[in-house]
């Protein structure tokens, strides 16, 4: 085999472009710069790219009808840094096999993995096409990100979805939708006996949030959680306010859609209920699809993951996996195993290489 594309090299090359990558901020929704210096480094290999917005997207002219489709997926922005680093985020080093830097975890070790496994892979024939898709803007689930993206993808079959999960397979992911809820009164003079006092009428509906169960209980995500994080009322101490307003955090399992989630929830609450968004879903893949299958055959175990990702914004079937910790993610001093890149690479050729859906 051509050492080009031996797994070896392949794998130093992609440490390699997660250092320049670290190197060049990259915060969501100001991702010009490293999608510059990702497009160029495809370029320089010979890699046709397309690019639309900060996304970048390999395969799509080597598509063969008849053929299932597989996207390999993640991402190239990052949070801010946390404010407690002791490193300068920004600047590469590798200490005792760790990768520093902002993005080292989440998801620039991903990235590079799948790039390197999609280069890989597309050097013999496999039973499907493969795509790569790195996408931007996932820290803040924006529309410039892979959601503009899928519309000019056609029809994708199976996802992977490139996030730090020590190379364990998520099944399901949470969704979630935020609420924004009133609660009305009347104002009157705190020192009277008049007025409604909002406040108090709002206290039975975040009661309500607090307590409730839904029935459908997920066997990888348990149940739905709900969690009243924001209460806002009154504008001085002597006016009874005619209006609370509070916020609720909704993580959906797989067992809902949000759409039926909120019709549920505005039917059984006494307040105002207005979705921000119902775009986030939950996610889940069945049991016995063949790289699920395949995944447990090379020993790597199924778990539901709390967290989000670009799965929440994909209407086909996905599974999330990848190099890396997720409880290093968006944490001060990120860092990245080379040997997690290392394994995560040939995990990825194993978990797909000749895989038939």
């Amino acid at each position: 085999m051509d050492m080009t594309y031996d797994i070896k090299t392949l794998t130093a090359e992609s440490v390699d472009l997660l250092k320049q990558m670290i190197a060049t901020p990259s915060l969501s929704r100001n991702e010009n710069d490293v999608a510059d210096l990702i497009e160029k480094w495809m370029n320089d290999r010979g890699l046709r790219v397309e690019r639309i917005g900060n996304n970048l997207i390999l395969g799509l002219d080597n598509v063969v009808d008849g053929k299932p489709v597989i996207m390999l997926n993640s991402h190239i922005d990052t949070v801010k840094p946390a404010s407690g680093y002791t490193r300068d985020p920004f600047t590469p080093s590798v200490e005792e096999g760790r990768l520093w830097g902002l993005g080292s975890n989440d998801a620039g070790g991903p990235m590079v993995s799948l790039l390197a496994t999609y280069r890989f892979l597309t050097q013999s024939e496999q039973p499907y096409n493969l795509i790569y898709v790195a996408s931007c803007e996932e820290e803040v689930s924006g529309k410039g990100g892979v959601e503009s993206v899928i519309p000019k993808l056609g029809r994708v079959d199976l996802a992977v979805v490139g996030e730090p999960t020590k190379m364990q397979m998520a099944v399901a992911e949470k969704g979630l939708m935020v609420l924004d809820c009133t609660a009305h009164g009347k104002s009157g003079h705190a020192a009277r006996n008049e007025g409604v006092n909002a406040i108090y009428e709002a206290l039975p509906s975040i009661e309500w949030f607090r307590t409730y169960v839904f029935d459908r209980v997920s066997p990888f995500l348990g149940p739905v959680k709900m969690s009243v994080t924001q209460v806002e009322a009154g504008t001085q101490h002597n006016v009874v306010p005619d209006q609370c307003k509070f916020v609720v955090d909704v993580r959906v399992n797989e067992m809902y859609s949000n759409v039926e989630l909120l019709g549920m929830i505005k039917s059984m609450v006494a307040c105002d209920v207005q979705e921000r968004s119902t775009r986030l879903n939950s996610s889940a893949i069945n049991m016995d699809h063949p790289i699920v299958r395949r995944g447990s055959e090379m020993g790597l175990t199924t778990f539901g993951s709390p967290t989000m990702s670009d799965q929440a914004l994909m209407p086909f079937t996905s599974i999330k996996i990848g190099p890396g910790d997720s409880a290093r993610s968006h944490t001060a001093d990120e860092y990245i195993y080379i040997s997690e890149i290392e394994d995560g690479v040939a995990k990825y050729i194993d978990l797909l290489d000749k895989l038939k859906l």
